[in-house]
C-alpha cells in the first residue's frame, strides 16, 4: 500500500469528528490542535547526521504543522528508541535545545530499546485561535502565497551527502526553522493553509484537491533564497528541482483576491475552476514534470 491507499483504508474506521476525515497534517480537539510526524533513519535523514540535529529536525517538523494551523505550541510527547549510549545523550542535548528555542517543553512519551534503523516519533499539541484554517478552503480566483523560501532544503540534503557547502543551505536541511509566530498571523486571515514538507508542486496539488478546484503555479514567482540561487542558479530547471523538492517547512496558503497577507510572503499563483495544476513560467506554459513531489510509498 503507499500512502493514499493507506490513508484510504484507515477513513473505514471509526474516525473522531475531530479528525477532519484524515484530510489534514492534524486534529482539532477543543482550543487544541494536535499532530505526529516520525523520521526514519535513511528516508528523512542520513545515517550520518547527528544526533542533535535529528532532534532539532524531528521537533521542528512537528511545530510547522502546528504553525500551518495558526497553532502556538504546548507542548510535545516523545516516542524514542534507546540504542547507542553516546547518540541518545546527544540527542537528549539537542531536543533541550528545540525545546528551549520553540518554548515548547516536553509533556511525556515512550521508550523502547531500538532494534535495526532509528524510528523517532512526536506528537505535538498546540493551542489555536477561534479560527484553524484547512486544507480545503481555497476557492476558485483566490491568491496562492508562500512565506519562507523553496528549495533550500533540497541542496542542503544534496550538499550533505556530497560535501561541504553554505551553511545557511545545510541548515534549512538539518536545523528548519518552522513559521511559528508567521502561521498564528495569517490563521485568522487565510481561507486554506498547509506547510510544504513534501514539495512546493504536490503540496499545491493536494491543497487544489482538497479544495474541489484547480491551482496555477508560476515558476518565476517562487522565492528561493540567494544562497540557493548562486549555488544552483535561475534555470527552468533549477526552479522546477526546488518546487520539487520538500523538506522546506515553508507555509503555502491562499487569500480572497486583492487581499494581502500580514507577514512577508510571495504570490506564486492563483486557484481556478477545475481539476489539477498546471504550471507557467511567466507566460508560457510549462509541463508538469514527472514526479510533483515525495510520496510514501510510490516507486
Amino acid at each position: 500500500m503507499n500512502e493514499d491507499d493507506f490513508l484510504s483504508a484507515l477513513r473505514g474506521l471509526p474516525l473522531h469528528p475531530g479528525a477532519m476525515n484524515l484530510s489534514d497534517d492534524a486534529a482539532r480537539l477543543s482550543e487544541f490542535v494536535l499532530t505526529k510526524d516520525l523520521l526514519v533513519e535513511g528516508v528523512h535523514y542520513l545515517p550520518g547526521d547527528s544526533a542533535g540535529d535529528v532532534a532539532w529536525k524531528l521537533m521542528a517538523v512537528n511545530l510547522s504543522d502546528l504553525a500551518a494551523k495558526g497553532a502556538a505550541p504546548v507542548g510535545v510527547l516523545l516516542g524514542y528508541p534507546l540504542g547507542e549510549d553516546a547518540w541518545d545523550r546527544a540527542f537528549l542535548k539537542g531536543l533541550r535545545a528545540a525545546c528551549e528555542a520553540f518554548a515548547c517543553p516536553l509533556l511525556g512519551g515512550d521508550t523502547v530499546r531500538g532494534v535495526g534503523l532509528r524510528t523517532l516519533s512526536l506528537t505535538a499539541i498546540g493551542r489555536a485561535g477561534p479560527k484553524v484554517p484547512l486544507r480545503s478552503g481555497a476557492q476558485a480566483g483566490h491568491t496562492l502565497w508562500v512565506a519562507g523560501t523553496i528549495g533550500d532544503a533540497g541542496l542542503g540534503l544534496a550538499l550533505a551527502m556530497s560535501g561541504m557547502g553554505p551553511s545557511v543551505l545545510l541548515d534549512a536541511y538539518r536545523r528548519p526553522m518552522p513559521l511559528i509566530e508567521a502561521g498564528c498571523a495569517l490563521g485568522p486571515v487565510v481561507t486554506a493553509m498547509c506547510d510544504v514538507s513534501d514539495g512546493l508542486l504536490i503540496d499545491t496539488a493536494r491543497m487544489a484537491a482538497a479544495s474541489q478546484c484547480g491551482a496555477v503555479i508560476d515558476l518565476s514567482c517562487i522565492p528561493r533564497s540567494p544562497a540557493a540561487r548562486e549555488l544552483a542558479g535561475s534555470s527552468r530547471e533549477a526552479r522546477l528541482e526546488a518546487a520539487t523538492a520538500g523538506d522546506d517547512y515553508a507555509l503555502l496558503f491562499a487569500l480572497p483576491h486583492g487581499t494581502s497577507p500580514p507577514v512577508e510572503a510571495r504570490r506564486v499563483g492563483w486557484f481556478e475552476a477545475g481539476f489539477g495544476l498546471r504550471l507557467i513560467d511567466g507566460g508560457e506554459s510549462v509541463p508538469l514534470p514527472a514526479s510533483l513531489g515525495w510520496e510514501h510509498g510510490r516507486d
